[in-house]
């Protein structure tokens, strides 16, 4: 994809979003700070922050867990491991995951079950088994990333929505 292109998906996929009735009501929410050609969280993470949402982000941990703290703004944020920009707030553990509202997460590919697909660490499957059932999960991917099945093991946590640029939201069962 072209820089526009991605730069077009973010917007989309940020707009639909900050649309979701869970949401627009969400007083917290865990998300994260994209790197590489990732869909571009920035803009939602800024825009939620703007409007007063409690946003907490990952700070990856030596074990490969993730701990979490509060974004206050872009100059909150420090470089960290694997290229990653995480807050530079006080750590809130990582069972902090488990107050947010709405939980906004990376995938590589998801399948209509919402079984996904990511860098292979297991972060988010950890982070992810903390959430309660009730709590929306989505996934933000580009157009095509979305599939009939990705492999999955036992540990894999799902997630009950995705994001895509062209589509909107997708519920997933």
């Amino acid at each position: 994809m072209s820089d526009d292109q991605r730069n077009s998906a973010a917007r989309q996929l940020r707009d639909a979003v900050l649309g979701l009735p869970e949401m627009q009501m969400a007083g917290t929410v865990a998300a994260y700070m994209s790197i590489g050609t990732e869909p571009d969280t920035r803009g939602l993470i800024f825009a939620l922050w703007k409007r007063g949402t409690y946003v907490l982000l990952p700070v990856l941990q030596a074990d490969g867990d993730l701990d979490w703290a509060t974004y206050e703004g872009p100059d909150s944020l420090v470089p960290g491991p694997r290229g990653l920009l995480q807050p530079a707030e006080a750590r809130r553990g990582v069972t902090a995951i488990a107050s947010a509202d709405v939980v906004v997460v990376p995938a590589v590919a998801v399948d209509r079950a919402g079984r996904r697909l990511g860098r292979g660490g297991g972060s988010y499957d950890r982070a992810l088994a903390r959430v309660g059932g009730a709590v929306l999960t989505v996934a933000l991917l580009y157009d095509g990333e979305l599939v009939a099945k990705v492999p999955a093991g036992a540990h894999d946590q799902r997630v009950r929505a995705v994001a895509q640029p062209s589509q909107g939201i997708s519920r997933l069962s």
